[in-house]
């Protein structure tokens, strides 16, 4: 049964391959009844519990609501979707970001959702490192808003080079991961050289120290509660 479901659950999020847009696109009518068969799999596991649990336990238990609240909502995305294509009108398949809640959410995927659970309590820990960070982000923009908005720079593609606030703080996020430098910085840094040292202060600052002290933090909260949660302290 475990083995059954598993293969449905991951047959249903490989759907997203081939359904438009997609990798390889596969007819709507194809893609539709296969999702079906896995959302009446699904029904059926569910039913299948149901049989074998309390009723007020079962009825009490998150997991089964959601399990049942996602199969409804893709039954009737589906049947929807369906009836636009027929007049010849586009639409998106919202029900596509519930499909991970069958992976989590089915008793036989109790090591995913410990490790599901892990990161969920990670997360309010780290939101500080990442606050402090976005914060050294925005003031790194403004700075190089009035270093070089006011230069008339512009880009190789002949662009203007540091002129919009937002376009600023997207290029230096990017800059943080690298793979924008050094184009990033050519401009400035063929204006004048000197320019050179905001941007190699923005890399220290952001990338070699801040993505340092977040992935510590990730890193040992995660840890602390996985610890938790697989030491038998947190229950399923």
């Amino acid at each position: 049964m475990r083995t059954v479901t598993y293969f449905f659950i991951f047959l249903n999020l490989s759907l997203a391959v081939f359904e438009e847009p997609a990798v390889y696109p596969l007819p709507f009518l194809v893609t539709s009844l296969v999702e079906v068969l896995c959302l009446l799999v699904f029904f059926g596991r569910l039913t299948h519990f149901a049989k074998v649990t309390l009723r007020n336990v079962f009825w009490k238990d998150t997991k089964n609501i959601c399990i049942m609240v996602a199969i409804l909502f893709s039954l009737t995305d589906l049947a929807v979707c369906g009836v636009l294509r027929i007049y010849n009108v586009t639409s998106i398949r919202w029900s596509r970001i519930v499909r991970p809640i069958f992976l989590i959410n089915f008793a036989e995927s109790r090591q995913i959702r410990r490790a599901f659970r892990s990161i969920r309590n990670t997360l309010p820990e780290i939101t500080y490192v990442f606050l402090l960070f976005m914060f050294s982000l925005l003031m790194f923009s403004l700075m190089a808003l009035k270093l070089f908005g006011e230069r008339n720079l512009q880009t190789a593609e002949g662009l203007p080079y540091f002129k919009n606030y937002l376009e600023i703080v997207f290029d230096l996020y990017v800059l943080v991961t690298t793979a924008n430098s050094p184009d990033v910085m050519m401009p400035a840094f063929d204006y004048s050289s000197w320019y050179a040292l905001f941007f190699i202060a923005f890399v220290i600052v952001n990338t070699y120290i801040f993505m340092s002290l977040f992935l510590a933090v990730v890193y040992n909260n995660y840890k602390k509660h996985l610890k938790v949660t697989f030491g038998g302290v947190s229950c399923d």
